[in-house]
């Protein structure tokens, strides 16, 4: 028996459970959409700003459902013959030279214009079938014999006519392929479809996928998830970082630090021996949280009162 399999109840909090040992924290509002867009066969768009783990998500599910991870990266002017498939042009060029060496052997027999016709007709279609055929991560996913994850990263990123071209995928785990016909999925993937909102998604996409937004952890929540993946850490540094981290998002910030920012901060930190916060510490190590110079200027001269009411708070 798999997870997905169990009482929905267990196999929610199984799901959890497995997602904290692949060292990725979630909650049961997370593990109830991974569960429910299994026994639906639904995909799942993530939403949420950059950096707060929806492409982990994806990678974390590979590992705890064994199945390979097939991923597409989205950017604009992203076509089908990048997605999908297209077709090995060298090859058929190859066969195209060898075809025109056997072209006498080829019609040897025909009668007539047409029987001819019909016979250079008949070896033009090997041109286009499967065995000239490349399979790009799409194509992958739905020709696969096994169970896979299909991450289609940062979909906002693509054009409206990429994001149309998926509908039939995500509704029918299924694509056309005018010269070969529909292929159907083998083994129904699971989907994640991850956006930062630089663009809003098309209804008719959102009606397909089960939502999923992520937002920024709460205090407890981020420092379970540097507890994880950073467990070197002593707590009270840990405690001192995160409540550090937490001030800086309620600033007026261009860009506020990611989760993925807090964790590279923490192991820069303990790289350094640090023990706990001070003033040239922080100021020296703030671009791993800030990535323009001007939020870097902004909050350097606030990095005392930062400090203090962090001290203030954990005591």
């Amino acid at each position: 028996m798999t997870i997905i399999d169990k009482e929905p109840a267990e196999a929610i909090e199984a799901i959890r459970k497995g997602f904290e040992t692949a060292g990725y924290i979630c909650d049961r509002h997370i593990a109830t959409s991974i569960y429910l867009s299994q026994k639906l066969d639904k995909p799942i768009l993530v939403e949420g700003p950059p950096g707060v783990g929806k492409t982990e998500l994806a990678k974390a599910a590979s590992e705890i459902f064994n199945a390979p991870l097939i991923r597409l990266q989205c950017y604009e002017g992203l076509d089908e013959s990048k997605a999908l498939y297209e077709w090995k042009y060298g090859k058929q060029l190859l066969y195209t030279q060898i075809l025109k060496e056997k072209l006498g052997d080829l019609l040897e027999d025909a009668v007539g214009l047409e029987q001819s016709m019909e016979k250079l007709h008949q070896f033009g279609d090997s041109f286009y079938s499967e065995n000239f055929l490349e399979a790009r991560p799409l194509l992958q996913a739905l020709k696969s014999e096994e169970k896979t994850v299909l991450l289609i990263d940062e979909i906002d990123k693509s054009d409206h006519e990429f994001e149309a071209y998926l509908l039939e995928i995500l509704s029918d785990y299924q694509i056309s392929v005018p010269e070969i016909g529909t292929v159907r999925a083998k083994n129904k993937p699971l989907v994640f479809l991850t956006s930062n909102n630089s663009r809003e998604m098309s209804d008719a996409l959102k009606r397909r996928c089960l939502h999923l937004y992520i937002p920024f952890p709460d205090a407890d929540l981020e420092r379970r998830i540097i507890r994880t993946r950073v467990p070197e850490i002593e707590e009270g540094l840990r405690n001192q970082l995160v409540s550090f981290v937490q001030q800086l998002r309620g600033q007026d910030l261009k860009k506020l630090p990611a989760v993925s920012e807090t964790i590279d901060w923490a192991r820069t930190l303990l790289l350094l021996h640090a023990d706990r916060l001070d003033v040239e510490m922080v100021r020296n190590t703030l671009n791993m949280l800030l990535k323009f110079e001007e939020d870097i200027d902004n909050v350097s001269a606030e990095v005392p009162k930062l400090i203090a009411v962090t001290q203030q708070e954990l005591r």
